[in-house]
């Protein structure tokens, strides 16, 4: 896959865009108009352990660049699943792959009902932040594990020969929930508190109340029939020691007083616990008080 489209080019989405850009992708960028502008003017910075670079890529504020692209990574906020699906669904050639790389379980059943065509989801690993207009910082990791459909084979070797790692997963919906309730317990308490993970789970009492968080949403989870991979604590418990200078998605969004995804985190397992009978009070706490903050930084 040689034309690649980004639908929402925040950190995530310019993160892949810039690694596949870097290896002889052409690659269009839909973002946010101060991005496209630093970006027309200079390139998309990227900054890695590994390198420092501008990366070429094409950017524009207008889904109409997404013409022609073979594969469109869509990586969006979960709340403007739908209404960005709308904006591009004319602009998608027919044949065209559509992966989403976003937080959350559903939002590929979401677009693709939003598009009445398939959508392959996938789970995204990597901690990386807009550190200015057009300036991407990658912090760690960047694995990505994509749903076992259609052409996964040929997005996957294409993201490979980029240097990203992927594996394709018949069990993608397990590998979104585990990565729910790593979400779940880091992004709500790195918001409240605006501290990074590495010095949330040095905190007195932080620890306990993660565990409860992650005991939460396991009962909802095998309410649910999901099947989880591995040992959720212990997965939990090694995001600290893995990424201890990243600060959540939901801190960076509070900080910069932006609408925050804790509906579709927290506020995804109370809702899916309520449907369930399955009780979530530590979630509901950690919702109630990202929503209080989110109403004062708005």
């Amino acid at each position: 896959m040689q034309r690649i489209g980004v639908m929402g080019a925040g950190a995530v989405g310019c993160y892949y865009g810039a690694m596949l850009a870097r290896a002889g992708r052409s690659v269009s960028l839909i973002a946010r108009p101060q991005h496209v502008q630093a970006i027309e003017r200079s390139g998309l910075r990227l900054q890695t352990a590994a390198f420092d670079q501008m990366v070429q890529v094409k950017a524009s504020a207008e889904p109409s660049a997404l013409r022609g692209a073979e594969l469109v990574l869509f990586s969006v906020k979960s709340s403007d699943t739908e209404a960005a699906g709308r904006a591009m669904a004319a602009y998608l050639q027919p044949g065209a792959a559509v992966l989403t790389l976003q937080n959350g379980v559903d939002n590929a059943e979401r677009l693709a009902a939003t598009l009445g065509r398939a959508v392959i989801p996938a789970c995204v690993y990597v901690a990386v932040e807009m550190a200015g207009a057009g300036e991407v910082r990658h912090h760690g990791r960047g694995e990505l594990v994509i749903g076992h459909a259609g052409p996964s084979e040929q997005i996957a070797a294409t993201f490979r020969a980029a240097g990203v790692p992927v594996d394709i997963s018949p069990n993608v919906t397990g590998a979104l929930w585990a990565k729910l309730i790593v979400n779940c317990a880091y992004n709500a308490l790195s918001a409240i508190a605006q501290r990074p993970y590495g010095q949330l789970v040095e905190s007195a009492g932080i620890p306990e109340v993660m565990r409860a968080v992650t005991d939460e949403c396991l009962a909802v989870a095998r309410a649910a029939h999901v099947e989880l991979p591995g040992d959720m604590q212990e997965a939990v418990r090694g995001i600290a020691r893995t990424m201890p200078s990243q600060f959540s998605s939901t801190a960076q969004d509070l900080a910069r007083g932006k609408p925050t995804e804790i509906e579709h985190l927290n506020g995804f397992v109370v809702r899916r616990g309520e449907a369930l009978g399955v009780p979530t009070p530590v979630n509901l706490t950690l919702l109630a008080l990202v929503r209080l903050l989110e109403r004062h930084a708005n």
